[in-house]
């Protein structure tokens, strides 16, 4: 059995007992970590000036974007703007330039030492020595986003999410659409992110992190992000800090899930942890999946938020 694959099947035979924190509020919401990051919000590096106003709104997580974001003739001078800006109390995570391109050796010489820089998202990753050896290359000690942007990568997916260094996985879904000439509809992306999915699963890493919502409508960017979160994904990458508060929305547990979890685990207790029948475990697994991203994102049951 695979390493990882042992220490989580030994976790979910642990006690199904919920995390302590669970409607024992602070009244300040935690730092929500990268593990469980729901909105990623894209900041062109051309544009130093909302760096600040970008890290400080909603948006779980911020990725300066020195890649499809800045023209090759300006690469050199936003890869500086980043730096810059992360040397002197900004932190942030970057998309750096792919590792078959020009810029990416130059990309990762810029940041390697930057204290503020949180981690890095490979562009048009295809291969796993790719995330290793950017990983690598950043001395070891900053945590990878393997950005999947084409039918090759997809493909390649499992390994990637096994590659030394790898963190998550996100969907370049722009980029894969113009490599296959597959549409924008839930049915035609329902593969690569099926995938993507799963492969982040074999390779014990948190849930993937779906393509962004280009547009202005709230009700679709909220349709898009339930389909997010119906396929199994965890994150989603956002063009706006606009977007963020209903992508945390959306993938967030509900207060009633909550609810239901707090139930389902105390009823569980209360009969000496026994299990009924064989729809028991699967309840336990989702109960605690609930219960646990409720604790890191700092939310509450809907009794105790009344």
């Amino acid at each position: 059995m695979h390493s990882a694959t042992a220490t989580r099947e030994t976790q979910n035979a642990e006690s199904a007992g919920r995390p302590a924190e669970v409607g024992q509020s602070s009244g300040l919401p935690p730092a929500v970590q990268p593990e469980v990051a729901r909105s990623w919000l894209l900041v062109p590096a051309t544009r130093p000036e909302i760096f600040g106003d970008a890290a400080a709104s909603s948006a779980d997580a911020v990725v300066l974007d020195i890649e499809d974001a800045v023209d090759p003739g300006k690469k050199p001078e936003a890869r500086e703007a980043v730096s810059r800006w992360l040397y002197n109390g900004g932190r942030a995570w970057v998309r750096v330039n792919d590792a078959a391109s020009a810029f990416w050796a130059d990309d990762l010489a810029a940041l390697r030492d930057a204290p503020g820089l949180l981690g890095v998202m490979l562009a048009k990753t295809e291969t796993p020595e790719q995330v290793s050896t950017t990983f690598d290359r950043l001395g070891g000690k900053h945590r990878i986003v393997a950005l999947v942007e084409s039918a090759y990568g997809i493909e390649e997916a499992t390994r990637i999410a096994r590659a030394h260094g790898a963190f998550r996985l996100a969907f370049g879904s722009g980029d894969f659409r113009r490599d296959t000439g597959m549409s924008a509809d839930r049915e035609a992306m329902a593969y690569p992110r099926a995938k993507l999915v799963v492969a982040s699963r074999a390779g014990n890493l948190p849930g993937p992190i779906d393509g962004p919502t280009v547009g202005t409508s709230r009700p679709v960017l909220r349709e898009q992000s339930g389909i997010t979160v119906l396929m199994g994904m965890t994150g989603k990458l956002c063009l706006s800090a606009d977007q963020a508060p209903v992508i945390n929305e959306v993938i967030s547990p509900t207060p009633t899930d909550i609810d239901w979890a707090c139930d389902f685990l105390s009823d569980f207790d209360a009969r000496g942890g026994i299990i009924r029948d064989g729809s028991d475990l699967p309840r336990i697994g989702r109960a605690r999946k609930i219960l646990t991203l409720a604790s890191a994102l700092g939310l509450q049951p809907a009794r105790t938020a009344e």
